[in-house]
């Protein structure tokens, strides 16, 4: 078999030939009959034709979602969903390696990074099931005269329109899918068209779980018809989309049609700030991995390197040693830690950021461009890439570029380096590398982001929340506070004689 379609043996399922979308429990092909391909970003190789959804298509999910939501969903309890997530994990779970190879093909990640988020999968999906019988309301007393009794319902807000990005397909699907089921809501779930194989075999896993069809749909399809179609649908009654800032601002501007809730978690420019008294061994392996992993693709990457002055020279020579000598190429091979970007767009847009970088004075330390030799030229591969003499005026430094670039700029004081911190319009990530208490506070204080690390980068975990400040989004994912994003109060007033 293929190399690219197998790892170790084994094959890959949901790959090959069309794969179809998926609605109200029923596999079927885009009522346009059209379709396009998904290829292995390592290779070229196509790996499967997949049915291109539209606007026709996201009519015929948002109505089975919202026969779902009206009729046998509705009747589940909470202990009812509670075994369907758990039951939904546990197949997850035994299907994890099939969905980390997924992840491998269809958008270049390294099986070990795809293997190492097994606890992060499987735990969302554990969390949100211990979420489903925690729901409540509240009794709430009044200074209303007489005998008035006052109480709040916690009720789900309907139909749920998804939008996920293509850098993590399992746990970015799991991170909609999930509360949507804790909260007793349904949905239409548009993955991107780069990725959507593992949204795809999710759903079917959803279905073998015992979840009603019409419960969880998937519709692949491109964003600017399938995605905006939902994004704007008159029966869907919120929207949770993640991807680019620029995105974002179209979903704001759909969700007018009905004024439907939405949520966001949109890109980042993060900083990661290096003090002279950190453990400079720690801090060149996390921060350079909190700019390399997975390629760069992650939205709250540290791809602002600030450093304090005295330690600047000594630490850009350290992590571009660093970049150096990881082993880049294709995602199956267990040795590889950094895989290939997930396009010839997204390459493109990568290599042309960098090329504006050295254009505006700053050096390449290590990488600056494409990798093309041996089995990497059939791929899209850029070089882990340390950029310095950047300042933070600098496009580099200011826009996101989502692939393995790090910008290094130096800081005197803790109060600078708070201000250039903030100074950018993204506030997602942000990360801290010190010996100090006191610095560490300050820092994470001061810093405006939605997450800041201290002597770690990006460690999540399923009760921490998510997400952003400024045009990085608004809401929260994870924690708490994420099952409640899919719930509408209702108070009730009640007069008892």
């Amino acid at each position: 078999m293929n190399t690219t379609l197998s790892l170790q043996g084994r094959p890959a399922l949901g790959i090959g030939g069309t794969q179809k979308l998926l609605i109200d429990g029923r596999e079927v092909d885009a009522l346009s009959g059209q379709v396009f391909e998904t290829r292995n970003p390592a290779t070229g190789e196509l790996l499967a034709l997949v049915a291109e959804g539209g606007a026709e298509d996201i009519d015929l999910a948002v109505a089975a979602a919202r026969r779902a939501f009206d009729g046998p969903w509705s009747r589940f309890t909470p202990f009812e969903r509670q075994a369907c997530l758990l039951k939904f994990a546990d197949l997850v779970e035994d299907h994890f390696e099939d969905l980390s190879l997924l992840d491998v093909l269809d958008m270049g990640a390294p099986i070990s990074f795809a293997r190492a988020r097994r606890q992060r999968a499987i735990g969302l999906l554990r969390f949100y099931g211990g979420m489903c019988t925690s729901i409540h309301g509240e009794t709430l007393p009044n200074s209303l005269p007489g005998n008035v009794f006052s109480y709040t319902l916690r009720e789900p807000v309907g139909v749920v329109g998804a939008i996920t990005p293509w850098n993590a397909p399992l746990t970015s699907t799991i991170w909609k899918i999930g509360p949507v089921l804790a909260s007793g809501c349904t949905m239409v779930l548009k993955p991107a068209e780069d990725a959507p194989l593992t949204a795809l075999q999710l759903g079917r896993l959803a279905l073998e779980a015992g979840i009603p069809p019409g419960v969880v749909n998937i519709v692949p399809g491109r964003g600017e018809v399938a995605g905006a179609a939902l994004a704007a649908h008159m029966d869907v009654d919120k929207v949770a989309f993640t991807g680019s800032d620029a995105t974002g601002r179209k979903v704001i501007e759909a969700s007018k049609s009905n004024i439907k809730r939405v949520m966001l978690e949109l890109g980042g420019k993060s900083p990661d700030i290096v003090f002279a008294d950190a453990d400079l061994d720690d801090a060149v392996t996390g921060a350079g991995m909190g700019v390399f992993a997975n390629s760069g693709q992650i939205c709250s990457a540290g791809t602002r390197l600030l450093i304090e002055r005295p330690i600047y020279d000594e630490f850009v020579a350290r992590l571009s040693e660093f970049a150096k000598g990881l082993r880049v190429g294709n995602g199956a091979d267990p040795a590889t830690q950094i895989g290939p970007l997930v396009s010839a767009a997204q390459l493109a847009r990568v290599t042309g950021y960098i090329d504006v970088g050295l254009g505006e004075g700053a050096l390449a330390t290590a990488g600056g461009g494409r990798l093309t030799e041996g089995a990497l030229a059939k791929g899209y591969f850029v070089a882990p890439t340390v950029l310095s003499g950047v300042d933070n005026g600098m496009r580099i430094a200011q826009e996101e570029i989502f692939g393995p670039v790090a910008s290094a700029i130096p800081f005197d004081t803790a109060q600078e380096a708070a201000a250039l911190a903030n100074a950018t319009p993204f506030g997602l990530g942000g990360g801290v590398w010190t010996g100090s208490v006191k610095k560490a506070h300050f820092m994470a204080k001061a810093i405006r982001t939605g997450t800041v690390w201290v002597n770690c980068y990006g460690l999540l975990d399923p009760t921490i929340p998510f997400g952003g400040y400024k045009a990085s989004g608004y809401g929260r994912e994870s924690g708490l506070q994420h099952v409640d994003e899919y719930l509408q109060t209702k108070a009730v007033v009640m007069q008892n004689g």
